[in-house]
């Protein structure tokens, strides 16, 4: 069967599709500023205790941070997920997108740590990558901006080869990438909610 829409349908089906996108971005401020916050507190750990003999330093603060992040991550998401039952292709997009950073983040780990290397540089370079295209996803410029703040950082932690360095840039990154921008998103959340 098939019938053309009017152009009267044809608008409130894209008018509707918009509305289900950004209902559907309206959701993730709250990822970006859990994570930013977790993984600042996760990397300030790290360097404080990087004189620590034990051995667990490096690793410990990342973890817990991990862990903590997919617990509270899982949560929400589980909660949203009940309130807002529609997807649609970006939220799909997104969030396959995002899984398969988390896959290879932690397979890169795997390999460094094994090496016992530094996954600092290594990570915040990869971080560019799902943050940027998130950002043209959504077509949210801050999140495009922090995407290459990500690549700049792990470039510029690379070259200065510094435990302080790579703390202030990695730092600098996660507020500039994640929480500046979850603050942004959150505030144009709140406009499209009181709309």
């Amino acid at each position: 069967m098939n019938s053309e829409l009017t152009p009267q349908e044809s608008l409130r089906l894209i008018e509707g599709m918009i509305g289900q996108a950004r209902r559907s971005f309206s959701r993730m401020s709250f990822y970006f500023l859990l994570w930013g916050v977790l993984l600042i507190a996760a990397m300030v750990a790290t360097y404080l205790l990087r004189y620590n003999t034990t051995g667990w330093q490096h690793g410990a603060p990342w973890g817990v941070a991990g862990v903590l992040g997919g617990l509270i991550s899982a949560i929400h998401g589980a909660r949203e997920g009940k309130r807002e039952q529609v997807s649609n292709p970006m939220d799909t997009t997104i969030g396959w997108l995002w899984g398969s950073f988390v896959i290879t983040m932690l397979l890169l780990i795997a390999f460094t740590v094994t090496g016992r290397a530094d996954t600092t540089i290594v990570v915040t370079m990869l971080t560019g990558l799902p943050t940027f295209i998130t950002g043209q996803i959504m077509r949210f410029r801050p999140l495009q901006l922090g995407g290459i703040i990500f690549w700049v950082a792990g470039g510029a932690m690379m070259l200065l080869n510094s435990a302080l360095a790579t703390l202030v840039l990695y730092c600098t990154a996660m507020v500039l990438g994640y929480i500046l921008p979850g603050i942004l998103l959150k505030h144009h959340e709140d406009g499209l909610r009181a709309a």
